[in-house]
């Protein structure tokens, strides 16, 4: 539990970073990606769930996430700017790989609403850093 809220805390001092450099430097497509993340990843999630591709277990795990990210408690109050929809974003990622595991990568292409960039960073796995030979 202490590591999770660790993570956590790191998850919500890089997003809070990453809106501040985008506010500072005016990438407006960004900060609008970033400001329609959650009602994309809605649609998305109800896009998939009524796809006969997808299956069962991944469909509950959907149906899971939906529910938190409707659910009015949360770990971070959504009144709050910028940080609120955290949670709900890395919920919504979590699941978007376990689905991705068992589903075509271009089906959730066929539902995503957003910038297809966006859904890349969201499920594209961590690249794992090899120091050079040597060091």
């Amino acid at each position: 539990m202490h590591s999770l809220l660790i993570a956590l805390a790191v998850a919500l001092a890089i997003w809070a970073i990453a809106i501040g450099l985008l506010f500072a430097f005016v990438r407006r497509s960004a900060a609008r990606e970033l400001a329609t993340l959650i009602p994309n990843l809605v649609l998305l999630f109800r896009g998939l769930l009524g796809d006969r591709r997808v299956p069962r277990s991944s469909k509950a795990l959907l149906w899971g996430a939906v529910l938190w990210i409707v659910s009015p408690i949360d770990l971070i109050p959504e009144f709050i700017p910028v940080i609120g929809p955290l949670d709900d974003a890395v919920v919504a990622a979590l699941v978007l790989r376990f689905v991705l595991k068992r589903t075509e990568r271009e089906v959730l292409f066929e539902h995503w609403r957003g910038d297809p960039a966006t859904l890349e960073r969201l499920i594209r796995p961590r690249a794992k850093t090899i120091p050079p030979e040597g060091q």
